[in-house]
């Protein structure tokens, strides 16, 4: 079968997952290339642009030679490619367990319900507050996770307004993670904590055992 889809990418590589339900699990990422949005603490800028284009063909065998069973798909915001949906329904095809990060600034409707999506919903701190299309939160189901990236006390303040607001805890699953270097994840965990708060506390494996290194 002949796809036409092509996509640009900016690196396809095999690591452990740093975040999220599947943490610590090998994984194949798929890094789309572009994002609409600039987070001020983005940590893949050099997403934003470059990359290659390549045939859905293309990335199926690089992602089959690495033999791993979980696929994640991220970017960049993937969804601001068209075709991404189509690629995303090609891997659970094939058999893998398919996650998608997204910035929740695009809609999530076409995404093929197999898929797991992580959702970053983005705080005051990350200059892109304004960004959030809040109703992609009526979408999610059990299978799908939130994140919320925090930068200081008045982030955390929002998003535990913002989960009880709209009642997310009994949607999905919710993932509170500092801001690697701006907010010590004690301080965040004993927020948590004290607030009895119904998320998951989680830090980036991925910048503890390699820090910013590129394609890990």
């Amino acid at each position: 079968m002949v796809f036409m889809t092509r996509l640009r990418i900016t690196e396809i590589f095999h690591s452990l997952q740093g975040e999220g339900r599947s943490v610590g699990v090998p994984t194949v990422f798929v890094r789309l290339t572009g994002c609409p949005l600039r987070c001020v603490y983005c940590d893949t800028a050099y997403a934003f642009s470059g990359g290659e284009t390549q045939s859905l063909e293309s990335i199926l065998e690089q992602v089959a030679a690495y033999s791993a069973g979980h696929v994640c798909v991220t970017g960049g915001e993937p969804l601001a490619q068209k075709g991404v949906s189509e690629l995303l329904s090609l891997l659970c095809d094939a058999g893998y367990q398919v996650s998608l990060e997204t910035s929740g600034a695009m809609e999530i409707s076409s995404v093929d319900t197999r898929v797991s999506r992580v959702m970053d919903v983005k705080t005051p701190g990350s200059g892109e507050v304004e960004r959030n299309l809040l109703s992609n939160l009526d979408q999610l189901t059990a299978h799908d996770q939130v994140k919320f990236v925090i930068t200081d006390a008045h982030d955390y303040e929002w998003s535990r307004a913002l989960i009880r607001e709209r009642r997310i805890d009994e949607r999905c699953e919710v993932l509170f993670s500092p801001v690697h270097g701006a907010l010590e994840a004690s301080e965040l965990a004993d927020w948590v904590i004290r607030d009895r708060l119904p998320v998951r506390f989680q830090l980036q494996l991925h910048k503890y055992l390699w820090g910013d290194e590129q394609g890990r």
